[in-house]
């Protein structure tokens, strides 16, 4: 980061500042920011600053090592990276649909997404669970967690713009989402029935404790460890693991592995999972 390209912007960021940001967000969130992510550091939390009426990337760092307030969850929003699709992954859905044929719904089926976004994927995950059953099920219940609160919010909406649902078939888009009229022309909103399967949440998975309980047959975390360290990875494995029930299965991000942690995970398919103490 140069003095000119410092000097250049409408307030001042040196490379001091950078690498303060990348400690605080990696003990907030355990996101490793690689070096190279100047730019875009500066680019999502100028509005923060801006917001703030501060002057510096200096004092609003300051304000917010002495803050507790619901800065630090601002913060954290901006920095975070929230790229998810409809079926995202599409074989991932394909050996759930397998995984619920070996299930019996009267038991109660749970799911959880645990990067949850702005909804696709839980919504994905009650899709597929009703397509299998050939019903909406209320047997079967999706926890969906992220630690963006913002994205959430438009989780639980449930409302999408049409351009997102795109790629979806007719009979899909038919049978599970409602098309917007009037005011809402161009958007559609996930059928109250698939929306009442699921329950979102915030969750940190750095926190010390999470208010949730296992066990779970399935647990998709996709494209989140890839932001960790191999020991953080870890850490958060050793947590995740042993909520999932028996014959239960972890659906990591194509870019995912998990080599250092065999001891808790083996592989049983493309980036899925299955418990290393436990049979499949």
């Amino acid at each position: 980061m140069s003095q000119t390209a410092t000097l250049e912007r409408e307030f001042a960021y040196s490379k001091r500042d950078f690498e303060r940001v990348c400690r605080m967000i990696r003990l907030r969130a355990g996101i490793a920011l690689a070096p190279g992510k100047e730019d875009m550091v500066y680019g999502r939390l100028v509005r923060r600053l801006r917001a703030r009426g501060v002057c510096s990337f200096r004092e609003y760092l300051d304000l917010l090592e002495h803050s507790n307030d619901s800065e630090w969850q601002d913060f954290t929003n901006a920095l975070t990276t929230n790229l998810t699709a409809f079926f995202r992954e599409p074989h991932h859905f394909e050996a759930l649909g397998e995984l619920l044929a070996q299930r019996d719904p009267r038991r109660g089926l749970r799911l959880w997404s645990a990067a949850a976004s702005t909804g696709e994927e839980p919504y994905s995950l009650a899709m597929t669970v009703a397509e299998h059953y050939g019903r909406v099920d209320a047997s079967v219940r999706i926890l969906a967690t992220d630690i963006d609160t913002q994205v959430l919010e438009t989780a639980r909406s449930g409302v999408y713009a049409l351009d997102r649902v795109a790629g979806l078939p007719e009979e899909r888009l038919r049978r599970f989402f409602q098309r917007g009229s009037g005011a809402n022309q161009g958007y559609c909103r996930v059928a109250e029935e698939l929306r009442r399967m699921v329950e979102f949440r915030p969750l940190n998975l750095l926190d010390e404790a999470w208010d949730l309980r296992g066990p779970f047959d399935a647990i998709f975390c996709r494209n989140v460890m890839i932001y960790f360290d191999k020991a953080t990875q870890y850490r958060v494995l050793s947590r995740l693991v042993p909520l999932l029930a028996a014959g239960g299965r972890f659906f990591a991000g194509h870019s995912e592995s998990f080599f250092h942690a065999t001891d808790l995970l083996l592989s049983c398919g493309r980036t899925i999972y299955r418990p290393a103490a436990r049979a499949a």
